[in-house]
């Protein structure tokens, strides 16, 4: 090194090449995890606490990784708006929808996800927890951090599931749900791409947009925690009382006012690159496509679903639209598009791996049953 010249550190927007310097960085977070995984050991033989500590890690968790498709474009065309503002909006809708369940299906805030109308349920509770079904959201948490979209259907549920039925009808009504939303969404940006262009160019826009887009994305939202609430609640027995209603409903809420203060957090840049999605009037466009294909799967049938790969989908298939549609430097904006839809679709894969590796680390009989597929 020459002598005088100040030693420079490597750009923080690169990806992380030394490890050391990654764990002084993300240092309380990963002191976080080892807390919570130290917790998860000494708490596995005691049902009760264990429940509440998975629930705990659960509620965070799930919010945190499906900002990005309930919540993310309402995040993102907003960042004007105060957050309180935002928070008080979303958690008093997650109160009303998981209320009126509660009272409805008789203590069950899943909507029938986890609990049939003949008492039996896929993904049973269990007398006791293990300690792979206790971290199993921070697994999530981990992936959440790295910014991977995955499941949080496939990673939370699949390790209470009683046998691999739970995870095949899962996995089949969440690829059908990705092709869906990948054909539509590609259709309707491709064939009004000129309009939207058109109309859409200037950053200006009138008010009552903003009106439009607080009841669609309300409306996602209320539709997601009817698919997805499942994933937080599946911690705890079927059917809730009083006091366990409380807490899970508080927890969620207060946990949504910290996602809503953090902006997101860090797995909100899934959002954020892409292609102006920050246009209140796009935004809204994807989350309206969104929400009619979510409203469609909650009504086909009760087993729950991979919103997260419906999500990829819309956007996937939004993103492809534009690539191709553009006049000017298609063949770059393609390549992006490309490698943004490839780099999603390998997260989402990977959470499905690590899922059913959780899945038969937790269970005996699915482990078994996958042995026994292999050889």
């Amino acid at each position: 090194m020459a002598k005088g010249k100040k030693f420079q550190r490597s750009d923080r927007s690169r990806p992380y090449l030394n490890i050391l310097d990654y764990m002084v960085q993300e240092k309380a977070f990963l002191a976080i995890v080892i807390v919570g995984i130290i917790m998860a050991g000494i708490f596995t033989g005691n049902q009760t606490a264990a429940m509440w500590l998975g629930f705990f890690f659960a509620a965070y968790a799930t919010v945190a990784n499906d900002s990005i498709q309930s919540l993310g474009t309402f995040i993102e065309s907003n960042k004007a708006k105060r957050w309180w503002i935002l928070w008080l909006y979303v958690g008093f809708i997650f109160l009303g929808v998981v209320s009126f369940s509660w009272f409805y299906f008789d203590g069950d805030v899943t909507y029938q996800r986890l609990l049939k109308p003949d008492g039996s349920s896929p993904y049973p509770h269990p007398e006791s927890f293990s300690f792979f079904q206790i971290i199993a959201p921070l697994v999530l948490l981990i992936l959440t951090r790295l910014k991977m979209p995955v499941s949080t259907t496939f990673l939370i549920l699949s390790v209470f599931s009683a046998d691999t039925s739970g995870i095949t009808s899962v996995v089949w009504k969440s690829w059908t749900g990705y092709i869906m939303a990948f054909v539509l969404s590609f259709l309707v940006w491709y064939l009004s791409y000129n309009f939207i262009k058109k109309y859409f160019k200037s950053r200006k826009f009138n008010n009552s947009w903003t009106a439009v887009q607080w009841l669609v994305s309300g409306t996602l939202w209320g539709v997601w925690v009817m698919q997805d609430g499942a994933n937080i609640a599946v911690f705890l027995p079927r059917s809730l009382d009083t006091f366990q209603f409380i807490v899970f409903a508080l927890t969620i809420f207060g946990g949504l006012g910290l996602l809503f203060y953090l902006r997101g957090d860090k797995i909100q840049e899934v959002v954020s690159e892409k292609s102006r999605i920050s246009d209140i009037r796009a935004a809204t466009l994807v989350d309206l496509t969104y929400v009619i294909l979510l409203i469609y799967k909650l009504f086909i049938s009760t087993v729950p679903m991979s919103t997260t790969w419906v999500f990829l989908g819309i956007i996937g298939g939004r993103e492809i639209a534009i690539s191709l549609a553009r006049n000017k430097k298609g063949k770059k904006h393609r390549k992006k598009a490309g490698k943004m839809i490839f780099k999603d679709f390998s997260y989402a894969m990977i959470g499905l791996f690590v899922s059913v590796a959780l899945a038969a680390a937790a269970n005996k009989s699915i482990r078994d049953q996958i042995i026994n597929a292999i050889f």
